[in-house]
């Protein structure tokens, strides 16, 4: 019997997330496997509007506003996750991980305060696996540069989203058997395999 889990994609800007989430989803197509799929900020028409406040590039929300807004996008998600859990495999574009890596160490906001409010969003509602996409800084800037609209979250210094990076890498240590790290300077085809490899196994 296919295993219906909650499967994450984390990562900085110009790691491939969202490529590798695309061949993910048709992968579980061909297998007609039952799935969701969920971005975070986003997800449903309420996160969506959120989404939109956060990444305005002419929003100039502090980091507390900003953090609230993106838990508030999460809460809006919990129902649906509630709803397909342990019936369809529910993959997301960022989650809580995301929340700690960017919000506490990148934005310096402090770690009780997030985990607090997360845990009591997500209550017993736990990731299985986790993808995390890493990126140097040279192919982190060739990627942006060639998207045609920046969001407000692609105009951060290298020093916030290695600091991000770093972050992702420490929460990834504590639990390495629920993570893979995915070399994204490497061609993405290779990653590609990499990726549905283990979705397979996962499954």
């Amino acid at each position: 019997m296919s295993k219906k889990l909650i499967i994450v994609f984390e990562g900085i800007e110009g790691t491939g997330k969202s490529h590798h989430i695309k061949k993910v989803v048709n992968y579980l197509k061909n297998k007609k496997k039952k799935y969701i799929q969920i971005r975070e900020p986003g997800g449903n028409k309420n996160s969506e509007k959120i989404r939109k406040l956060i990444l305005d590039n002419k929003s100039t929300f502090n980091r507390y506003t900003d953090l609230l807004l993106y838990l508030s996008a999460r809460s809006e998600n919990i129902e649906l996750i509630k709803k397909n859990l342990g019936k369809k495999i529910i993959l997301i574009d960022r989650f809580s991980d995301s929340t700690i890596a960017y919000q506490h160490y990148g934005m310096g906001v402090d770690f009780n305060f997030i985990k607090n409010i997360n845990n009591f969003l997500l209550k017993d509602i736990s990731v299985d696996f986790t993808f995390l996409n890493t990126v140097n800084k040279k192919n982190m800037k060739n990627r942006l540069m060639k998207r045609k609209k920046l969001n407000r979250y692609d105009r951060f210094n290298y020093t916030f989203y290695n600091n991000v990076q770093k972050g992702f890498i420490k929460i990834l240590k504590k639990n390495p058997k629920k993570y893979m790290q995915i070399n994204s300077n490497l061609d993405i085809n290779i990653n590609e395999k990499i990726i549905l490899n283990k979705i397979s196994q996962l499954i």
